[in-house]
């Protein structure tokens, strides 16, 4: 078969590749908190047909000059398909619902990484943050199948458990105190902090009407929540009813993770990336809103960052290049065609 019809196939593969990018980043121009990809090529195996040599020198006379390589290419294949972690514009949308002011994403996970289980009845345990160890609360983030959003969408579950539209359980650090808390995560200043799923506080306990907000509990039925916020600064508040009178209480603080590379981090469908131990996004802290870390944007979610003025003119270079391909595919054909003929 002709080189030229091998390079075609190729060039129309990594074409249709490019367009199965652009299509899906169109699809998602509406998509909260979506995350356009950008498409390149490389160029795929070549055949030497004559090696590159340099002249020969014969008692220090040039006897012959050099050549260059001469080699035949087959073609493209995909080089890269990034990520473009631009933020996009924040879209209001009110209630219980925020966006990352920066770079950032909210922690979630499937299952209650605080649950008991047949084998572990200790339960509650959460994930432990060290702020002077970066590689060992990057690894304590990256062993767990924690899913990783920069969509705010949150919600209270009839366990009074936060979580976001996908019904994964959002995860963050607990007040000492439910009024007035000095320390999230922690009972005392420290190094160390706790990553929890976030749930309102234990209800009153047996034979009484109200809760100690100074001593606060998580390990058994939780207390119904009138109504719930969310601050810039990642605080969640919430309103109870005790004795009559509605009590504000601090249920926690969103936690913001932050990668050393992002672009590392693995698609997972639903708004959600993944990271894992051996991947490229290098080590992972999971901090409160604010200072080093970007604050929330209370009320709104990012929307998608996809330029639709960039993806149509790339569509329409690309189906050039396609129509290109496809071309030297025919011109090959009939190159064959008359090849067979010469026979008649």
């Amino acid at each position: 078969m002709l080189r030229a019809m091998d390079s075609g196939v190729a060039g129309l593969r990594s074409h249709q590749n490019k367009l199965d990018v652009i299509s899906n980043n169109i699809a998602n121009v509406n998509t909260f908190g979506f995350k356009a990809q950008t498409f390149s090529f490389k160029d795929t195996m070549y055949q030497t047909s004559a090696a590159s040599s340099g002249g020969k020198v014969d008692a220090g006379i040039e006897s012959s000059g050099g050549i260059n390589a001469s080699q035949y290419g087959y073609g493209s294949l995909t080089g890269s398909i990034a990520t473009d972690f631009t933020s996009s514009t924040p879209t209001y949308i009110g209630g219980f619902s925020a966006c990352v002011n920066g770079a950032g994403f909210f922690i979630t996970c499937s299952t209650n990484l605080d649950a008991k289980t047949k084998t572990d009845t200790t339960g509650d345990k959460g994930i432990t943050i060290d702020t002077s160890d970066a590689k060992k609360t990057s690894t304590n983030l990256k062993e767990k199948e924690l899913a990783y959003t920069r969509v705010g969408q949150f919600n209270v579950d009839a366990n009074g458990y936060i979580v976001d539209s996908n019904g994964n359980f959002v995860y963050g650090f607990r007040p000492d105190k439910l009024s007035d808390p000095e320390y999230y995560g922690q009972t005392t200043a420290g190094t160390e902090q706790t990553l929890h799923a976030l749930r309102a506080p234990d209800g009153p306990a047996s034979g009484s009407t109200t809760i100690d907000l100074t001593k606060p509990t998580w390990t058994g039925t939780a207390i119904q929540l009138k109504s719930v916020e969310i601050g810039n600064d990642g605080s969640i508040k919430g309103v109870i009813e005790q004795d009559g009178q509605k009590t504000s209480i601090i249920i926690g603080k969103l936690a913001i993770a932050s990668f050393q590379n992002q672009e590392g981090l693995t698609k997972a469908g639903n708004n959600t990336f993944n990271a894992k131990d051996g991947d490229n996004t290098g080590l992972v802290t999971a901090t409160v809103p604010g200072g080093a870390t970007p604050t929330l944007m209370a009320g709104y979610v990012e929307g998608s960052n996809t330029d639709l003025a960039k993806e149509f003119s790339d569509m329409i270079t690309t189906q050039r290049g396609f129509q290109a391909n496809s071309k030297i595919i025919t011109v090959s054909d009939e190159i064959l065609q008359e090849l067979v003929n010469m026979k008649r």
